[in-house]
């Protein structure tokens, strides 16, 4: 602690002399109003830096999380199952009848096609959110 005083009282010394003082009043580059104007910019840039990366963090958890209802196309996606990585099973509606198709990467194979129409209950994100609190 002794040594922090120590150190404050030689730097107010320091900066007290008059040569010091008279470098620092004519240096353009210690103008506070320079110093102020650089600190601005630099706080608006990263400002706009953090709405933009919030606004694509947003915009990626809506569309992973499928928050955006289609509206009545012809193919309607009733259901999603992940199989593996890359693999699911995907209940589609065309028509009114339904069908059960294989999703890979490299192709889309006809499962069956559903004489009964299956019906999937539709979740709100707020059960979703329950339902993964209690599993946890």
């Amino acid at each position: 602690m002794a040594n922090v005083i120590l150190m404050l009282s030689v730097m107010s010394e320091a900066l007290s002399a008059p040569e010091v003082s008279s470098t620092l009043t004519n240096n353009p580059l210690a103008h506070p109003s320079e110093v102020s104007n650089a600190a601005t910019l630099a706080n608006m840039v990263g400002g706009l830096i953090a709405v933009l990366a919030l606004i694509f963090l947003l915009a990626y958890i809506v569309k992973r999380l499928k928050l955006v209802p289609s509206n009545g196309g012809v193919i309607k996606t009733i259901a999603v199952t992940p199989i593996g990585q890359r693999e699911k099973v995907v209940l589609v509606e065309v028509n009114g009848q339904q069908y059960l198709l294989g999703v890979t990467s490299q192709q889309i194979n006809l499962i069956d096609k559903l004489a009964t129409s299956v019906d999937v209950p539709i979740s709100s994100f707020a059960s979703r959110l329950k339902q993964a609190k209690e599993q946890q």
